[in-house]
């Protein structure tokens, strides 16, 4: 198919839908199949740019500093370690100044955080292992920030008073010359974020750049990036636009956004006379790399910026890896209709070279027709995505079981134009057993905007599940083939929560669910997300009193199997426990499967063993 015709086709997708015909010839596909690796497109993902400005074989080597880190005072004390249980984009807590002399290290105290006991049952009598675990509502860590030599000694430590000891210190960034350092500041409420200006030489506040305040959260999730060859920087940002977007700051704080975009963005590199992001412009279900020309000059005010230019091409997802001086860039493309293509392009966005086109990963395999469009919100006026998969065969004149798959928080996108709609193959492996399968994005997930996200504010659970609803009542008007007595669903983690709220709030309309690592109570999760869309019991009790799945144990009347990873260090094993605790003395009927090794992820057989599971129980129960 051409770029053309498939751009044609992503544009469809983004208004009405499009379709990915049936293919009835061939095997179909197992769970053994889902984990061979085999049934994904094949790509780089694993390659990397070299020093040498060329793409090549492998994982990107550890170019990491070489370093030594302080020693802890004691047990709660840690240097280094990443902070805030990898909230705000953070995945390391040590962050090397440009020329590698100087050391930005966190010092976490958690000493105030109560512990969690988690059952070992590979010791010879079992033993119990406590973990760290900071909940809702209940004393946070302390976190410090040290400007460290590479030996592992402490020159100084940043003098921050905002907010209140429990705040949180994120994205750390340094100025060009190693002379200041640059962090937001958030306090415990993620309602307020100052980024602040601190001298390396002795830790000293130099000013506040800029405040964000806003009632429902303030997420920073991005450090400043450096526009090479000035003492400027690349500062992102959802709070100001209502978008994620780019902007241009300077060390007084005077702040420009560089390109005024309905749409969320995300920085990919610069070179100090091109910026390069990613955008959802075009479409919130496309990925697409762009640029942007500037001309700095002494002051922000003064900068000449140009007009934004769209560089890959072809309707669906981008995922790019710029090259570090910025001359190339490897665009893996993927659309509705096409797996993956791995390209070579040049700066201005020509193609240099098609580096991989991947095989259909499923040829050989009967595969089902899958359907992608959009449907209203419950609100009425919000588009929402969805993905349908028809069972193999599909017969309209005959009914057809239903299984509804669901995540629907933060942080996620379950349906987009890349292949097949950015499917899940146990939903090929359940469409080719004869159910049909639907999968939908809800208000409260990502790359639609602020306003989007926060629709899910100190109410988790409540718009998410009512447009779910909406948007299986519309499947269900315009589909008189689903068997309206045999509706299912399952959802993993937020979507294992989701899973029990649509049981419990609907039991009329779902049968049968499934319900993995499920939170049950806001109360019982980590402060760091929690908080962020919940606030505290003490300041929101009405919110968590409406969201507590421990209210609704009496409405399950359907069958529901919760599966819970015994060592969960993310939804700890209060959650599912007290939920079958209170079905015990409510006398209501459920089915739970530990796995006693497993932690929140399954992996390797666990996983095997899981969807083999899963698999079966709607087969027999659906």
């Amino acid at each position: 198919m051409t770029a053309s015709v498939l751009l044609a086709a992503a544009t469809i997708l983004a208004t009405v839908s499009t379709t990915v015909p049936e293919s009835p010839e061939g095997r179909t596909v197992t769970v053994d199949d889902m984990f061979s690796g085999k049934l994904r497109p094949q790509t780089y993902r694993d390659w990397h740019w070299n020093d040498q400005g060329l793409f090549e074989d492998g994982a990107t080597p550890d170019r990491k500093v070489t370093y030594k880190l302080p020693q802890p005072e004691n047990d709660d004390i840690s240097y280094g370690a990443v902070p805030s249980r990898n909230e705000f984009g953070s995945n390391s807590g040590v962050t090397p100044s440009p020329s590698g002399a100087l050391l930005a290290v966190i010092r976490r105290d958690e000493s105030l955080v109560g512990s969690f006991p988690l059952l070992n049952i590979r010791t010879r009598t079992g033993s119990l292992k406590s973990v760290k675990y900071p909940m809702n509502g209940m004393s946070s860590e302390r976190l410090a920030l040290c400007v460290c030599d590479t030996l592992g000694h402490i020159l100084t430590t940043l003098d921050v008073t905002d907010f209140e000891s429990d705040r949180y210190l994120t994205n750390v960034s340094w100025s060009p010359d190693d002379r200041y350092l640059f962090v937001q500041v958030l306090d415990r409420a993620q309602h307020h974020m100052h980024l602040n200006m601190y001298r390396a030489s002795d830790g000293g506040f130099v000013r506040t750049l800029l405040t964000e305040e806003n009632d429902a959260w303030v997420e920073p999730e991005n450090p400043l990036y450096n526009i090479k060859g000035t003492y400027d920087f690349i500062y992102t940002t959802d709070n100001r636009d209502g978008y994620s977007n780019l902007y241009l700051l300077d060390t007084l704080g005077t702040v420009r956004r560089i390109a005024a975009c309905n749409a969320d963005m995300a920085y990919e590199g610069n070179d100090g006379a091109w910026v390069y992001y990613d955008s959802r412009e075009v479409s919130p279900v496309e990925n697409h790399l762009f640029r942007i020309q500037l001309k700095p000059s002494k002051k922000i005010s003064k900068y000449k910026i140009g007009k934004p230019q769209q560089l890959t091409q072809g309707g669906g997802m981008h995922s790019i890896k710029l090259s570090p001086d910025c001359k190339q860039f490897v665009d893996t493309y993927s659309a509705p209709e096409i797996p993956a293509e791995t390209r070579l392009c040049n700066a201005d966005g020509s193609i240099e070279k098609v580096l991989l086109v991947s095989p259909d990963p499923l040829d050989g395999f009967a595969r089902c027709e899958v359907e992608l469009g959009t449907v209203k919100a419950a609100d009425g006026v919000t588009d929402n995505y969805y993905r349908l998969i028809k069972p193999l065969g599909f017969d309209p004149s005959k009914k057809y079981p239903l299984i509804v798959y669901v995540y629907g928080g933060p942080h996620s996108q379950m349906v987009n134009g890349s292949w097949l709609g950015n499917i899940r193959m146990w939903e090929m492996v359940m469409a080719q057993r004869g159910y049909v399968v639907y999968v939908q994005d809800n208000r409260g997930t990502s790359y639609r905007g602020a306003a989007f996200e926060k629709a899910i504010n100190r109410r988790c659970g409540q718009e998410e599940a009512a447009d779910q609803m909406a948007g299986l009542n519309a499947l269900l008007d315009r589909s008189p083939w689903i068997d309206r007595d045999r509706i299912g669903v399952h959802g993993w983690s937020y979507g294992g929560y989701m899973t029990i709220t649509l049981l419990t709030h609907y039991p009329d309309v779902f049968k049968v669910a499934a319900a993995g690592g499920p939170v049950i109570d806001w109360k019982w999760y980590e402060i760091m997300y929690g908080e962020r869309y919940m606030d505290n019991p003490v300041s929101n009790p009405e919110g968590f009193e409406e969201t507590s799945l421990m209210n609704q144990t009496s409405n399950v009347k359907g069958r529901l199997l919760i599966i819970q990873g015994a060592v969960d260090e993310t939804v700890v094993w209060q959650h599912s426990l007290s939920f079958v605790q209170k079905c015990i003395e409510e006398g209501v009927q459920l089915e739970y499967f530990p796995y006693p090794v497993s932690e929140h992820n399954m992996r390797g057989k666990n996983a095997v063993h899981l969807y083999n599971k899963l698999t079966e129980y709607f087969l027999t129960n659906l």
